[in-house]
């Protein structure tokens, strides 16, 4: 029997669905993205350097493009032309609205030739890839020599508390438990994964980012209206039982007024194509 390769982590059809479902509210909950969107933007500032065809890969509804063309543009950003892609059509519908030209594509076949780009920018989309080291390395062959990369998603320690509880609550309530959140990369590997695509001056750092909610389920609602629902290809296929998340709800550690905090580990890639 031939081989078929390793199974993939990430079910990428579930992940596009994810996204069709939250594009036209996806605004509403993205107040994580829009924070790290700026972050991400002040980084590209400090380059000092001009990018006259960017692409913005999985560029969701367009969130990037608007913080770029918006009243509080960062004037120091000096990118040309701005292209948006992203896996799904139904975001990709927003994503048009803004002045930037926009198409459908798989951060996983990035559909550009040899030395096309000056840049490459992503925001919360490469934590869903199944071959990163791969997909790191089609973002490399696409940069002219001298371009850059840069990129933020979740990483490491990110929904710990939550991990954990949702693992007490399905042992103790099935008596089993299922993948639910999906694994992060580390901060430590994130650097030699740009040396190992063939970047230059790689990068990788991280910040904390504390999220204030009411509750569990608020946050869980936040998570599933950004598209971040569970796109494991070993997800179980079952609703979370009522009883389940009942001990979510209760086990989930609260502040003294009653709220909890989650808290997202956001991871910084930047590097560069090298010169000829």
């Amino acid at each position: 029997m031939a081989d078929r390769g390793p199974t993939p982590l990430f079910d990428r059809t579930a992940l596009r669905r994810h996204r069709d479902r939250t594009a036209v509210d996806f605004r509403r909950h993205a107040f994580l993205l829009r924070e790290v969107g700026h972050r991400l933007l002040e980084r590209l500032i400090e380059t000092r350097r001009d990018f006259p065809l960017a692409l913005d890969l999985g560029c969701h509804d367009g969130l990037l493009a608007a913080q770029l063309t918006g009243p509080k543009r960062p004037d120091e950003g000096r990118i040309g032309r701005l292209l948006q892609c992203d896996l799904s059509a139904g975001m990709i519908s927003r994503a048009s609205r803004q002045p930037a030209p926009s198409f459908v594509a798989d951060e996983e076949w990035l559909p550009c030739g040899a030395a096309s780009l000056d840049l490459v920018i992503s925001l919360f989309a490469l934590h869903w890839v199944n071959d990163l080291p791969g997909t790191l390395t089609q973002i490399r062959y696409a940069l002219k020599p001298g371009g850059l990369f840069i990129a933020a998603f979740p990483g490491g320690v990110s929904l710990a508390q939550l991990r954990q509880v949702l693992l007490m609550a399905e042992n103790e309530t099935v008596g089993g438990v299922s993948a639910r959140v999906s694994p992060f990369v580390e901060v430590r590997d994130a650097g030699m994964l740009l040396l190992r695509a063939g970047f230059q001056l790689p990068m990788a750092d991280a910040d904390i980012i504390p999220i204030d909610y009411p509750d569990p389920l608020t946050l869980l609602h936040d998570l599933r209206g950004m598209g971040e629902s569970n796109a494991l290809a070993g997800r179980s296929r079952r609703f979370l039982r009522r009883d389940t998340l009942g001990s979510v709800l209760a086990r989930y550690p609260r502040r003294a007024d009653g709220r909890i905090e989650a808290e997202v580990e956001i991871l910084y890639l930047t590097g560069w194509a090298p010169e000829v």
